[in-house]
């Protein structure tokens, strides 16, 4: 999928997979992003989590598609490492700017889709925006977060500083519009939605599949990670404030 497709993706559940009973009823709303190198997938579900129910999927993005040194800011080519600060000020600045533009997208677009969802429930949240926003949470499923400060290899070193990078403008993108977040490793995912959800592995897979028939293809590891954490966001309600990985 190029760049242009992924600005612009946005599936959304269908309304003949919303089973009735939901309908009308207040029900939350969380994120699960998987965090990639200059992009990020998205998922969104709605609550209870006893029976969570798929609202879309998103490929957010973190980089500028129309500079592709973003997607790699701390890179200069293939399996070099950009030593260059003003270059890599000038790209992370790109990247916290192109971060902004797509959450507030992103989350546009979702109160428009949940509108439709569930108008009900909305009646019940209009007034300020931070009230809408207060309901929402978010969980970032990212594959480590070492710094890279404790990492030899240079050029392992770019790659941990481009993964903190990313994960770090979204959640401050996400924070700056008033939406907690937790941050998940994605080796430690599994058992932390065992332990979180109450519910075997081979539950959670079992639901997770579902959504995905739900929202069509792909739905690929990626995506199912991010619905997990969507999934957990909304057992755990409003998230511990745990300590900030820079």
């Amino acid at each position: 999928m190029n760049a242009v497709a992924r600005t612009s993706f946005f599936t959304r559940a269908r309304r003949d997979d919303e089973p009735s009973k939901m309908r009308g009823e207040s029900a939350t709303i969380a994120l699960g992003f998987r965090v990639k190198s200059g992009f990020a997938i998205a998922v969104a579900l709605r609550g209870p989590a006893s029976a969570p129910q798929a609202v879309a999927r998103r490929v957010v993005e973190l980089s500028d598609p129309d500079a592709s040194e973003t997607r790699q800011p701390y890179h200069d080519g293939f399996y070099r490492e950009q030593n260059d600060t003003g270059e890599i000020a000038r790209r992370v600045a790109i990247v916290k700017r192109c971060a902004r533009k797509s959450v507030a997208g992103l989350l546009d677009d979702l109160w428009k889709e949940h509108e439709a969802l569930s108008r009900a429930t909305i009646a019940r949240l209009k007034g300020s925006r931070t009230s809408r926003q207060a309901r929402l949470r978010a969980g970032l499923v990212v594959g480590s977060v070492i710094d890279p400060e404790q990492i030899g290899n240079l050029h392992i070193r770019a790659h941990a500083s481009e993964g903190r990078l990313f994960r770090t403008v979204l959640e401050d993108a996400l924070r700056s519009n008033g939406i907690e977040c937790d941050v998940m490793i994605e080796k430690q995912l599994a058992a932390k939605a065992a332990e979180g959800l109450g519910r075997r592995d081979g539950d959670i897979k079992r639901v997770i599949a579902a959504l995905g028939k739900t929202l069509g293809g792909p739905w690929r590891s990626d995506e199912k990670a991010a619905a997990t954490a969507a999934w957990l966001m909304i057992q755990l309600g409003a998230p511990r404030r745990t300590p900030r990985h820079r």
